[in-house]
């Protein structure tokens, strides 16, 4: 066994730690290899019910301490049998599978400990309620800001509400809210979904005035509802957004973040049942998600989400900022699973005589597909049916660029989702995602039955 003499990376400890943990499993060892927060890695090596086995822990520490550097751990190789609560480890529900799959004669799940983010690798989606009339729930996100989402979703947010729905836009960009301004204007709640997270952790949330109707009207007794970030306070109270935002991110007694944010999310849902007219839960809820690689958007997509819209640019940093993305998740056993919710929005698609949208859709979508390989798979040499399938996650949706939303200031412009060019550079959008809401919907019908 060789070293390089140059010092071990983080990106190389990684590998590196997997490496050895794997050949402990093609040994008989269940193991579970730790990372710390500052990357550091231990092996628990489960040795309990292995009598007659070389237990080769001395050999296991030398050399992880030879290849990890100074990311080996203070005590690399710890056995179960020696430990107070091996359980708490090897059992854990946060480890995931080892990405090269099992060996032969043993496993190796990894367990990583984060500061932050945290929740982009436990992919699930959301827990059914009693009764089965969970909403379906679309998240909306940009790793980029600056690329309509917020816009797209309140022109989607009346699209399915006309179609008949009760639809809730739940404001998630905590630090840059749009969707109450855009969707009620002047007439937000007394309080916002900031308020939600702020009193309930300290148990103090009961009575709060979270969600409201939409100034817009829908068509066809549809309803549409919206919890927007923050309120408008209340009379005499200075209404202290931002103090409050500084304290929603902390864990409280019995409740992570994630819990905390799934919680408040049930809460908007909630009222709704309580105030709508039919005096059921919301049909659809649009997650209008934080941009960037952030807790909220990591909880949002990885967690809340039954679908999630992907917006992006044909540029260098959509697809670099993507495929971190991407290859956390493939890292962590979680690309098949994270897959089947995701699809690409191309959001600002140009249309022009020397630039046709065809054009621009087939390069995006083409490195789209090159981006979403990490998650796919190994593709064959040549095999195109993935590429070509419209069906696909990285077949992106397109929303054509217009000039005219630029800087527009939609408080000051009535009616403006009503104008043709408007209605024109959404139009695939709001056909495509309304079709892909309406067969879950129904999936979601049979398999609940009458």
């Amino acid at each position: 066994m060789t070293t390089s003499p140059f010092p071990v990376r983080f990106d190389e400890a990684r590998q590196r730690a997997f490496e050895t943990a794997r050949a402990v499993a093609a040994q008989g060892f269940e193991t579970v290899l730790v990372r710390d927060v500052l990357g550091r890695f231990t092996l628990v090596v489960d040795d309990t019910g292995k009598q007659g086995t070389d237990v080769s822990r001395d050999a296991w520490t030398a050399e992880l301490t030879e290849r990890l550097g100074q990311y080996q751990s203070d005590q690399p190789v710890l056995l179960a049998s020696e430990m107070f609560s091996a359980d708490a480890v090897l059992n854990s529900p946060r480890t995931v599978p080892d990405p090269a799959g099992p060996s032969a004669a043993g496993s190796v799940r990894f367990l990583d400990n984060t500061v932050v983010g945290e929740d982009w690798a436990n992919v699930s989606f959301p827990e059914p309620v009693p009764g089965g009339n969970r909403p379906y729930r679309i998240a909306l996100y940009g790793f980029k800001g600056g690329v309509g989402r917020t816009t797209a979703m309140s022109m989607l947010a009346r699209k399915l509400s006309d179609d008949g729905l009760c639809v809730l836009v739940v404001d998630l960009d905590l630090e840059s809210p749009g969707a109450g301004p855009l969707l009620v204007g002047q007439g937000l709640p007394p309080y916002g979904f900031v308020d939600q997270l702020v009193e309930s952790a300290v148990g103090n949330a009961e009575g709060l005035e979270i969600v409201t109707r939409s100034s817009y009207e829908p068509r066809n007794f549809g309803e549409l509802w919206v919890a927007p970030a923050r309120g408008r306070g209340t009379p005499d109270v200075p209404y202290s957004y931002v103090d409050k935002l500084n304290r929603v991110y902390a864990d409280t007694p019995g409740a992570s973040f994630a819990d905390r944010l799934e919680q408040a999310v049930g809460a908007c849902e909630d009222a709704v049942e309580r105030f709508s007219d039919s005096g059921s839960r919301p049909d659809v809820v649009l997650l209008d998600s934080r941009a960037g690689i952030h807790d909220v958007a990591a909880v949002t997509i990885s967690r809340l989400s039954d679908l999630a819209l992907l917006f992006g640019a044909n540029n260098d940093q959509t697809w670099e900022g993507y495929g971190d993305l991407f290859t956390a998740w493939q890292a962590s056993g979680q690309a098949s699973l994270i897959q089947e919710k995701l699809r690409m929005v191309a959001s600002m698609v140009p249309d022009s005589v020397h630039y046709p949208m065809e054009k621009y859709l087939e390069a995006f979508r083409g490195r789209a597909f090159e981006c979403f390989s990490v998650l796919y798979g190994e593709v064959a040499p040549g095999e195109t049916s993935r590429r070509n399938d419209d069906s696909a996650p990285h077949w992106a949706i397109p929303i054509l660029f217009e000039p005219g939303l630029v800087g527009m200031d939609a408080g000051n412009a009535p009616g403006w989702q009503e104008r043709a060019f408007v209605q024109a550079a959404y139009g695939h959008f709001l056909s495509d995602v309304g079709e892909l809401t309406k067969l879950a919907l129904e999936a979601r019908r049979d398999q609940e039955g009458p």
